[in-house]
């Protein structure tokens, strides 16, 4: 007897609510959708609900699902959304990627192949179109020869493997901008062999028979869940209409909203209100530049260096400040020869290798901006010992090393504790946007503690720091003009 299609089987669950046809359905794809399902949330008893609501909307969706349809790539893509909507809900995608990117810096070694692409592979596929995915998802996930592929993409064996080849390439692509450098093939073959794992026994049966019932008999956490995926499966269709209107208007030549404008709105796990240390280190490895969520906040930016690598996160800052951090440079130290754009953006570079090269190179294809060191005649200022008395400058006798490093700087306040004085010239140049250059011959270690007339952060009081670091540090800013070494920023050539 001739074995029914997906589609068939599909068809016949919403025309005749066959039980039976569906209960096959669950049978071949249950495998595929708690893979998926567990590589998101990483426990099985997690995994099961996932797929279980999976298939049941699967149930309650089956009317509109067109004979085209390719099922397991439809399968994948709701597991995928199913198993985001549970994270979002339960909150631990953070604390479950923290301790993953943790656990990865005690080893020293490289991990395996599908260690590395696992956590990032559903995020990767979700980037290829769908023409690309489908092929992908039938091939390795499917586990479908090339005459299955080609048969379900309604093209020819020839045509299917150039599919197959042309979409790995392209996750080579990707995963490469992630630090991750492998070959088409080996990524091809890691997907074969664990992109899928058997579900536990009798799943099947599990779920099919409270899918069949649409989530009657479901618990509420289950019913919960199903709500809220088929609420953000609308609103796709309605956006899908959305762009599809757009497109109309754009050739109409009467658009004023564009699609990018509508993409634009897109949100990232580590687009936070304030930078923090724990969110670089969470977040994904990656590079990107967006649009900022939060305009009106103050900028904030952290960045860690290592010896071959520094990984940077940014809110709220302008282009300039970006290229900054790309560059490794000051504001005060950088001129652009060309317009920037005026919008505020968050930015991330959080890559094992390569972070800041690779921020570079996205400035360019964001920004269509480069950058290259060049030594000219600034304004600057050098600071210099004025008098002997130096009691409020101490070299440190500090003995507490959680003290060591330590620097404030608030609205009127700033001190150091077992730092050199460079720092303190940074702080000025920060401050004064101009060039400090320092000059005190002060070698060592030192204490120190400034304070002066500047209630608010935002609103600076040049003359009464300058007065403040004369009278308390016996040290002064003298003007002057001399080469400096500028990050000069002009438009791709």
């Amino acid at each position: 007897m001739h074995a029914l299609k997906d589609m068939e089987l599909v068809q016949a669950y919403h025309r005749q609510g066959s039980e039976t046809a569906f209960a096959e359905l669950a049978r071949r794809h249950v495998n595929l959708v708690y893979s998926a399902a567990l590589r998101h949330v990483g426990t099985a008893a997690h995994a099961e609900e996932i797929t279980q609501a999976v298939f049941i909307i699967l149930a309650r969706k089956a009317s509109q699902l067109r004979p085209e349809t390719v099922l397991e790539s439809w399968l994948y893509e709701t597991a995928r959304l199913t198993s985001s909507s549970f994270l979002r809900g339960e909150r631990r995608r953070q604390s479950r990627e923290q301790e993953a990117y943790m656990q990865s810096t005690l080893n020293s070694s490289e991990p395996p192949v599908w260690d590395q692409i696992q956590p990032q592979l559903d995020d990767v596929l979700s980037h290829l179109g769908k023409k690309d995915r489908d092929a992908v998802i039938l091939r390795y996930f499917g586990e479908k020869s090339l005459g299955e592929v080609a048969a379900a993409l309604k093209v020819t064996e020839a045509a299917a493997q150039s599919r197959v080849h042309r979409a790995l390439e392209k996750l080579r692509k990707i995963f490469a901008k992630l630090g991750i450098t492998l070959t088409a093939t080996v990524i091809a073959g890691a997907v074969s062999a664990n992109s899928v794992q058997a579900a536990p026994a009798g799943l099947a049966l599990k779920i099919s028979a409270v899918a069949v019932a649409k989530g009657a008999a479901a618990g509420t956490s289950t019913s919960t869940l199903v709500k809220g995926v088929l609420k953000i499966m609308a609103w796709g269709h309605m956006k899908t209409a959305i762009v599809i209107g757009v497109g109309v208007l754009l050739a109409a030549g009467t658009a004023t909203i564009t699609v990018k404008e509508i993409q634009k709105n897109k949100n990232y796990s580590w687009q936070v209100p304030q930078a923090d240390f724990k969110v670089l280190y969470a977040a994904p490895r990656q590079v990107g530049i967006v649009p900022t969520r939060f305009p009106n906040a103050d900028r904030s930016e952290v960045a860690e260096s290592s010896q071959d690598n520094m990984k940077v996160l940014g809110i709220s800052e302008s282009a300039l400040e970006v290229i900054c951090a790309a560059y490794q440079t000051r504001l005060s130290r950088t001129m652009a020869l060309t317009e920037l754009p005026s919008d505020k953006f968050d930015f991330i570079a959080n890559l094992p290798t390569g972070s800041i090269t690779a921020l570079q190179e996205e400035i360019k294809t964001k920004f269509g901006l480069t950058a290259r060191k060049e030594t000219r005649e600034m304004d600057c200022l050098l600071l210099v010992l004025k008098t002997s008395n130096l009691n409020g400058i101490k070299v440190s006798s500090s003995t507490n090393r959680k003290q060591w490093g330590m620097r404030l700087s608030e609205g009127g306040k700033f001190g150091l504790v077992h730092e050199p004085i460079s720092w303190l010239s940074r702080f000025l140049e920060q401050r004064l946007k101009t060039p400090v250059l320092d000059q005190t011959g002060l070698e060592e270690s030192y204490d120190l503690s400034l304070t002066w007339d500047e209630t608010d952060w935002h609103r600076p009081n040049p003359s009464g720091l300058k007065q403040a670091l004369l009278d308390q540090l016996g040290l002064e800013l003298v003007p002057t003009n001399m080469p400096i070494e500028m990050l000069v920023v002009e438009k791709v050539k």
